[in-house]
């Protein structure tokens, strides 16, 4: 064998054994455990504690020690600090707790020599489809009916009324099931008003009012009304008032008509004793 060749074989060796090492402290990976994911995906009720692995791979020819820890949400690993042998893969179990909302968390790598690697974690918070609705606040007013409606569940609703009110004779009110245009967002309170522009002047009522919603909300609320015509109730008043004050008017009239007005604390005329004047008869 020629020097030249024996030389070049020589080189070759030295790039094939210097390779490893070289590759040992920067060749190291992380990703999710299992393969074929890009990032990390927990999704679950704010709170929850999700359970994922994550793997760390060395295929250099030293071992690699590497420490964990995560942001932008809580993360708990089964163990901070993992040292990776040589052309070996070491899966690392973790958790991480669902916090209110969605979120966008990392799961940071960084071994002894402070290269880092940085994996995505996207953190959605689930919350249940939940359907309540109720209805409040009822009262009658003049021509008209005000209440409130309640979202208590976690999905928006789009609310139907339908409205009856019976009186002293029977029903004097009764409207068919029918959408509002009002949306309601979850955890809201609106107030609304029904027009009943040709209520009774004079009755006594009972009002129920039904709402329904997508979902299976539902809801009623009853309320007692007395419909009193308090104008004509207050006219009468005055005219009672000016009857009566007429009728004392005239009694008086009638006392000082009959004497000098003048009467004692029994209502009578006081008693006059005649005077001695010295005549005599």
């Amino acid at each position: 064998m020629s020097s030249a060749v024996r030389a070049l074989c020589l080189s070759l060796l030295a790039l094939l054994v210097a390779a490893p090492s070289a590759t040992a402290a920067e060749g190291w990976s992380v990703a999710p455990s299992g393969g074929g994911r890009p990032s990390l995906y927990a999704e679950g009720e704010p709170g929850t504690a999700l359970q994922d692995a994550v793997s760390v791979t060395n295929p250099g020819g030293e071992p690699v020690t590497v420490r964990l820890h995560g942001t932008g949400a809580p993360v708990t690993f089964a163990e901070r600090e993992v040292r990776i042998p040589a052309r070996t893969r070491a899966d690392v179990p973790f958790s991480v707790t669902v916090p209110e909302g969605d979120r966008t968390a990392e799961i940071v790598a960084r071994d002894t020599d402070g290269r880092t690697q940085r994996l995505r974690i996207h953190v959605r918070a689930s919350v249940p489809q939940v359907a309540a609705l109720t209805v409040e606040q009822v009262s009658v007013r003049a021509e008209s009916i005000t209440y409130e409606l309640v979202n208590r569940g976690t999905t928006p609703l789009v609310p139907r009324l339908a409205v009856h009110v019976r009186g002293v004779f029977g029903p004097v009110l009764d409207r068919a099931p029918r959408t509002l245009p009002v949306d309601l967002p979850p955890g809201s309170r609106t107030r609304l008003t029904e027009p009943w522009p040709d209520r009774p002047a004079l009755d006594a009522v009972d009002v129920r009012l039904t709402v329904t919603a997508a979902g299976g909300a539902r809801d009623t609320a009853e309320v007692s009304a007395g419909l009193v015509p308090w104008d004509a109730v207050a006219a009468a008043g005055a005219t009672g008032a000016a009857i009566g004050a007429f009728i004392v008017v005239r009694r008086r009239r009638r006392r000082t008509a009959n004497g000098d007005g003048e009467t004692d604390a029994a209502g009578q005329p006081p008693y006059r004793e005649p005077e001695l004047t010295g005549a005599r008869t």
